[in-house]
């Protein structure tokens, strides 16, 4: 048996907390300091209040120490690493690999997918380290995954779900030389998101303020199958700066997959975590940020990369603009729409791509398929246009979250007059029995009275994360009696503080054997290139000489704000690098 793990982002505490009432088996979330999101830092107390909220139902938190880490830092890292250990974390993703051979860390390593492992041998080397996990590289298709899941005995780990680094993660250095800040160190620019102009060897401008390498988001949803299928366990969401309604409806979004998988599958897969998803609304994944979506190089084939025209969030296609009525300060916009069904609401939010990326504005009032708002430059007859605020949709993740129940089985024993036993039975394996006595009086109706015990210790509040999933009563003569709303709520509570006190099963995690670990080197970064990608921008333009037969260019240089980069296309192994043009 297979468990499959669904990772979901957490800035803090409480975005966490939603992930696993969304369907998350598992969150990742930085600590204090040393993560690859400098802005998305937690203290300790609020990870193990992430922690106690996600052990209820066997889900794991893991944090994240994946920068570059400097010497003088190290000794603050592993005090940080063991207060974090304590408050309850269940694992470490990490990039530095000296971690590895600090004996008092005891919870297990995962190899960041800061490592760049896209290869068998770099695999090899970060399990041998005593990584019980290896997360891989983005640009990979489904060929490498297989064989590298099949190389090792540790844990695989693929992101499946959003923003893309245009370079291989973990060798990016154009933040750094462009700002000052380093993407090694958590401080991305996000320079790929920039907007350049594209000029060839005599200074002729080919393309003229575009965001040349921004991408367009993953989005590996329909192939969660074949990724499990490849040996892959675990299938990560990226967006640790990402908001609490992105992560509610894209970890349910895949989570419904999942589930899905399992159930076809019963005897080979199973979720790694406990609990059932009750309620909230049906997901949908071009509600929420997006730059459109791609599944990159899963096939092993080139495609549409690039969100070039719309480096921001363009969100869902909803109509061409047919009119543009101008009045004043006011506009009002005819579309057509892009299904019958559509709805805009007053205040959704709306886009379209501009001179200069993405305009964005808001529709003060919405009818039908007409949009009145404050005037827009840009906006004329035939443009598409799209909406990347549904204010409906995101009141309704609001309003109606999901929540996440444990199911039990419950067992209740009447005999005499006072005494009742009520046996629980929980889906992780948990038994116990608790034992009340109350007045009993005889119930007229069993059926009503059985009925009326389900329902009140079914009924939840945010004190009690069980439901109960069956009932089985047995009582003197076969009648069972009648318990008053406050007796049976007693019940409900002290089967809620019983349940809490006992550990749940956690399906036990991989770990990786570091017992022969030795002290590491720190990683030395290589000063050039600034970038190395599996992304082309010569196969976008459709000029690759390879692919599209185009005839062979001479040299080619992005401008930015006066800085001139050389770009490098390595065509036998397909890659395209961005150097610095001193």
């Amino acid at each position: 048996m297979t468990c499959l793990e669904l990772l979901s982002p957490a800035r803090n505490a409480d975005i966490g907390i939603a992930a696993i009432d969304s369907g998350a088996d598992a969150v990742y979330i930085a600590g204090p300091q040393f993560g690859a999101r400098k802005d998305a830092g937690n203290p300790v107390e609020e990870i193990a209040r992430l922690c106690a909220y996600a052990h209820k139902f066997g889900a794991r938190v893991f944090v994240t120490v994946n920068i570059l880490l400097r010497d003088a830092e190290m000794e603050e890292v592993h005090r940080q690493m063991l207060a974090e250990q304590e408050a309850g974390v269940d694992a470490f993703i990490i990039r530095d690999m000296r971690i590895c051979s600090w004996k008092d860390i005891t919870v297990p390593l995962h190899a960041s997918t800061q490592c760049a492992i896209r290869s068998v041998e770099d695999a090899l080397r970060f399990q041998q380290a005593g990584c019980s996990r290896i997360v891989l590289e983005r640009e990979l298709p489904l060929s490498t995954v297989q064989q590298i899941c099949k190389a090792v005995t540790c844990e695989v780990e693929c992101f499946v779900h959003g923003a893309l680094c245009v370079c291989y993660s973990g060798e990016c250095r154009l933040s750094e030389y462009l700002d000052g800040r380093s993407a090694d160190r958590g401080e991305c620019v996000q320079a790929c998101r920039s907007m350049y102009d594209l000029v060839d060897g005599s200074g002729k401008v080919l393309v003229k303020d575009k965001a040349l390498l921004s991408l367009k988001d993953l989005n590996l949803h329909d192939r969660l199958p074949e990724l499990a299928a490849a040996g892959v366990c675990s299938f990560k969401i990226e967006g640790r700066l990402k908001s609490i309604s992105y992560v509610r409806n894209i970890t349910r979004y895949h989570s419904q997959a999942l589930d899905a998988l399992v159930a076809a599958e019963p005897e080979k897969y199973a979720r790694a975590s406990f609990g059932r998803v009750y309620g909230g609304v049906e997901p949908d994944p071009w509600k929420t940020f997006n730059r459109g979506y791609t599944e990159l190089f899963f096939d092993g084939k080139r495609g549409s990369w690039s969100s070039m025209d719309a480096p921001k969030s363009m969100g869902e296609f909803v109509g061409t603009v047919m009119r543009v009525r101008r009045r004043g300060k006011e506009m009002e916009i005819t579309l057509r729409t892009a299904s019958k069904g559509l709805e805009l609401h007053n205040g959704d939010g709306f886009a379209f791509a501009g001179k200069g990326g993405v305009v964005g504005f808001r529709g003060d009032v919405c009818s039908g398929n007409t949009i009145v708002c404050k005037a827009v430059e840009g906006v004329r007859e035939g443009l598409s246009l799209y909406r990347n605020t549904d204010t409906l949709f995101e009141k309704e993740l609001d309003k109606n979250p999901c929540r996440r129940e444990l199911p039990v089985g419950l067992s209740v024993k009447v005999h005499g007059r006072w005494n009742i036993d009520v046996t629980v039975h929980s889906e992780d394996g948990r038994e116990f029995t608790s034992p009340f006595k109350a007045d009993l009086e005889k119930a007229e109706n069993r059926e009503r009275a059985e009925a009326m015990l389900r329902e009140q210790l079914g009924k939840r509040s945010l004190h009690y994360n069980f439901r109960v999933d069956s009932l089985v009563s047995e009582s003197p003569g076969g009648a069972l009696p009648l318990l008053s709303a406050s007796t049976i709520n007693s019940i409900r509570r002290l089967i809620a503080e019983d349940l809490d006190s006992i550990p749940v099963k956690a399906i036990p995690m991989a770990s990786g054997d570091r017992s022969a670990a030795e002290p590491a080197e720190a990683e030395a970064v290589p000063d050039e290139p600034l970038m190395k990608s599996k992304y082309c921008i010569r196969y976008e333009l459709g000029i690759c000489p390879v692919h599209q037969g185009a005839k062979p260019s001479g040299p080619l240089f992005l401008l930015n704000n006066g800085r001139r980069l050389s770009l490098g296309f390595d065509c036998r192994s397909c890659e395209m690098t961005v150097e610095k043009q001193l």
